[in-house]
């Protein structure tokens, strides 16, 4: 990587492909039995709404991230952006990925799986700041530093 460049997309496709392929995986495991099954089914209403909402959030992000705020060109241009959805939450991409594999678990319904999304979130977290969150203060600096203090890595702050 060019010390004076951002990469375009980092570590990022290696850890989403890695919660799409466990949370499928599990998903089709707990579907056909595979794995024990545990339910609670007088909240199966609750986990099947909450579900659609984190998909539907997690799409949300990733249109605001991706075709609004146009991130990829901002990394090409080597800008920080912190506007839009990064306004928000600094990691809106992975954070997309991250309500989605949380969204599908809760409608798979099998409590034995949202163990998962904790895994899931301390994988992201651990990887941003060993990977990205390093690259951007090392390119930033200060203005990172700061941005980061104020807005929360995958869950939106409410202003």
């Amino acid at each position: 990587m060019d010390e004076n460049h951002l990469p375009t997309f980092g570590v990022g496709p290696y850890l989403v492909l890695i919660i799409g392929i466990l949370t499928i995986t599990s998903s089709i495991f707990s579907y056909y039995h595979l794995i024990p099954i545990y339910k609670i089914n007088e909240l199966n209403m609750v986990f099947l709404i909450f579900g659609i909402i984190l998909i539907i959030s997690g799409i949300a992000f990733w249109i605001q991230a991706v075709l609004i705020s146009k991130i990829n060109r901002e990394v090409e241009n080597n800008k920080l952006v912190t506007t839009g959805i990064y306004a928000y939450v600094r990691h809106p991409i992975y954070a997309a990925f991250f309500y989605i594999a949380t969204g599908l678990i809760l409608i798979s319904q099998n409590i034995i799986l949202f163990i998962l999304p904790v895994i899931f979130w301390a994988f992201l977290t651990v990887a941003m700041i060993k990977t990205e969150e390093k690259w951007l203060t090392n390119k930033f600096g200060e203005d990172y530093t700061d941005y980061s203090k104020k807005v929360n890595r995958f869950i939106p702050k409410v202003i």
